[in-house]
């Protein structure tokens, strides 16, 4: 094994026990919106076309554009078992020439041990499940800040369309009910949307092994998890503190 073998193995085992935990956080995401459309589905709120207000819809209305994204995402984590959670052990150059008629037979019992797939070949050059991971990252993200940027709309005191307890107060104003953690989905969403770029930069893996794009990868993968982490944290608390939603 080569040190790459060793880094890219340890970053998938990471990737799949930190997907367990997104998993989580998104299912009882999906829990708290239908605790809502079960509360409040019924009410009215004014549907809104570039930030103008349209026609009426219910609530259930606006929920559903918050639900099936989540749920889409849940659905898609099923492709990574067999795609990014693959062990890495190419050796040297990706061949394993030193094991020879051996190499298969030794893949397989390694994965074994590590309850992870066996890949067709090394992927020491080709990163494209990494970056597919980081981009179903950026999409929950991006559907959670969604959900924020409404909330924080509704919030408005004009609009008061909404009620939200515990989420963020003022420092100076007392009075006010700032919706800090509505906005802090936005923050992560447009966080991580900026890293994909980045990702993509590390696509470009030279030769048989590089050292540039692939250390560009370890700056990267590691915040896009911890914020989607954060973002469907804040998420799963922000629905659970709605205590009114739309008018009768």
């Amino acid at each position: 094994a080569t040190s790459q073998d060793i880094i890219d193995t340890a970053l998938v085992l990471r990737l799949k026990r930190v997907t367990g935990l997104h998993r989580e956080k998104l299912v009882g995401l999906l829990t708290a919106i239908d605790r809502l459309e079960q509360e409040f589905g019924e009410n009215r709120l004014m549907g809104r076309t570039r930030m103008q207000a349209a026609l009426p819809i219910k609530v259930a209305d606006r929920l559903a554009n918050w639900k099936a994204p989540v749920s889409a995402h849940i659905s898609t984590l099923e492709k990574f078992e067999g795609k990014l959670f693959v062990l890495q052990f190419g050796g040297a150059v990706g061949t394993l020439d030193k094991l020879g008629e051996k190499a298969s037979e030794v893949t397989g019992a390694l994965a074994g041990r590590l309850s992870l797939a066996v890949p067709a070949r090394s992927w020491h050059t080709d990163r494209r499940s990494i970056v597919e991971y980081c981009e179903w990252l950026s999409h929950v993200t991006g559907s959670l800040g969604k959900i924020g940027a409404d909330i924080a709309l509704m919030a408005q005191n004009e609009r008061a369309e909404i009620e939200i307890s515990d989420t963020g107060g003022s420092s100076a104003m007392p009075h006010k009910q700032n919706p800090v953690l509505a906005e802090s989905l936005v923050t992560l969403a447009r966080f991580n949307a900026t890293q994909i770029s980045g990702m993509h930069q590390a696509l470009v893996h030279e030769q048989e092994r590089s050292g540039t794009a692939w250390s560009l990868e370890w700056m990267l993968v590691p915040l896009m998890a911890v914020a989607t982490g954060a973002a469907s944290r804040n998420a799963l608390k922000l629905c659970e503190a709605i205590s009114r939603l739309g008018e009768n």
